[in-house]
């Protein structure tokens, strides 16, 4: 690909890790970081980070252009997904967004390192530092690249040397965005180390743990569960676990002059990479007693998924992913021919997408890569009942509504437990203060001292 080896995941793949090279490595992150980057100013680190989007935004950038050569086979996603999902992310890296985030996590508190850390941010008699970990190790889960490249660009902003694991087969984007740090600002990339082997190689993590002070993953909570007794007890231990996400259509919105609009927004978010992920929805419920009956918003969602696989067509799966969808299928299809209350719609020749129309409320998994359940309800309250078993793990609601049931709607699944509620066509597009799992992105990174 014709990028120097700055990082370990660039080495070929016969070159083989230990752990004195691990612990090499991090030896290095620290010292690095103590030069490069621990007086670095906030408003320096926004700046390069924003060049370095503007970079990935250009049709014919370097990084870009090679994510799109290579990212569809080591990925799975087609390239217009790829396309589509890398300009979502890196639009959001604006001053303006930065300093959204920087002003909701931190309240106008300075780091310690900095030349302005002696300056009163609140009152002459208290005075707030924060300070990030010298060492940061992600354990990047392989499914989706933007939470390994959120995780990067967090780290940076607490002035953090970051080790990221990725999982086997899943290196590329965060290495070219690694290597577009780099080639912003040659000290910052110093401060980042990529690597990529197969979990579960304790040699390799027990001394990649013990030179950290914090670790983050994202996993199954198998994985996560894992990784946390692996480390020693001084070791600060953020997991992102497996949640699923939902979306409801209001009966005000199911009306001939916006139905066009509602089927468009749920098919982004059925398209949004593949259905892959936290956010995008398995289920999308529909209110009843709208001007559109709930059998024609999926009849037209299905449709709308065809054209989309005509200019966004869905990446290639592996053959058992296959297998699961045509069996799924075949009970739906036979369901459908017994009961006038069972429909389904599915691409021709292939599995490229499914939609099936069932009067079971019941939250129910897809099998992911554009399969997708459509449920009426009666009322959004039925669609809770529905989702009841998975209370404290639903990340995203995706709404369509009025403006004034939106609001009140939302803070009814506030009070259910949902942890993000956003219009219909965003779930897979969070903004930069998103806080992942109701949690602050970058709070839970950092420590505080308090001068009283």
């Amino acid at each position: 690909m014709n990028l120097p080896d700055f990082f370990l995941a660039d080495l070929p793949p016969e070159a083989s890790l230990s752990p004195a090279i691990i612990t090499e490595a991090c030896h290095t992150l620290k010292h690095n970081r103590a030069r490069h980057l621990a007086t670095r100013r906030t408003d320096e680190l926004v700046n390069i980070l924003c060049e370095v989007a503007a970079g990935w935004l250009e049709p014919n950038g370097k990084f870009r252009r090679l994510a799109l050569e290579k990212g569809p086979a080591e990925t799975g996603f087609s390239r217009a997904v790829l396309a589509n999902g890398l300009d979502d992310f890196f639009r959001r890296f604006t001053p303006e967004n930065f300093q959204s985030l920087l002003d909701q996590e931190l309240g106008g508190a300075v780091h310690v390192m900095t030349e302005d850390s002696l300056e009163s941010v609140s009152t002459p008699n208290l005075r707030r530092w924060w300070r990030g970990p010298d060492l940061m190790v992600h354990i990047a889960a392989g499914n989706l690249p933007n939470p390994a490249l959120m995780s990067l660009t967090l780290g940076l902003l607490t002035r953090s040397a970051q080790f990221m694991k990725c999982a086997t087969g899943a290196s590329l984007l965060p290495r070219l965005f690694a290597h577009s740090i780099y080639q912003a600002d040659h000290k910052l990339g110093a401060c980042l180390e990529i690597a990529c082997w197969q979990g579960g190689n304790h040699p390799l993590e027990t001394n990649l743990f013990s030179e950290a002070n914090c670790v983050t993953a994202t996993g199954s909570d198998e994985t996560l569960g894992n990784i946390r007794q692996q480390l020693p007890s001084r070791v600060r231990f953020l997991g992102h676990g497996h949640r699923a996400s939902f979306g409801l259509v209001t009966r005000e919105v199911l009306r001939q002059e916006s139905i066009a609009q509602v089927v468009a927004n749920a098919a982004d978010d059925v398209v949004a990479w593949d259905q892959h992920g936290c956010l995008s929805p398995h289920v999308i419920y529909v209110e009843e007693r709208g001007a559109v009956e709930s059998d024609h918003f999926a009849e037209q969602l299905a449709v709308e998924l065809a054209k989309r696989e005509m200019i966004e067509p869905r990446g290639k799966i592996p053959v058992e992913a296959a297998a699961t969808i045509a069996s799924r299928r075949a009970i739906y299809e036979t369901l459908a021919i017994h009961r006038a209350d069972a429909k389904i719609w599915s691409s021709q020749n292939s599995t490229a997408w499914t939609v099936v129309f069932e009067h079971d409320v019941r939250f129910q998994y897809s099998c992911l890569n554009r399969f997708i359940y459509v449920k009426p309800v009666p009322d959004p309250a039925a669609a809770l009942r529905g989702v009841d078993e998975l209370q404290g793990r639903v990340s995203t609601v995706g709404l369509a509504a009025p403006p004034e049931r939106f609001s009140e709607l939302a803070r009814q699944f506030a009070r259910w437990g949902v942890t993000r509620v956003c219009p219909l066509g965003q779930m897979q597009n969070p903004p930069l203060t998103w806080r992942h799992d109701g949690r602050p992105a970058l709070g839970d990174l950092i420590l505080w001292t308090d001068r009283e």
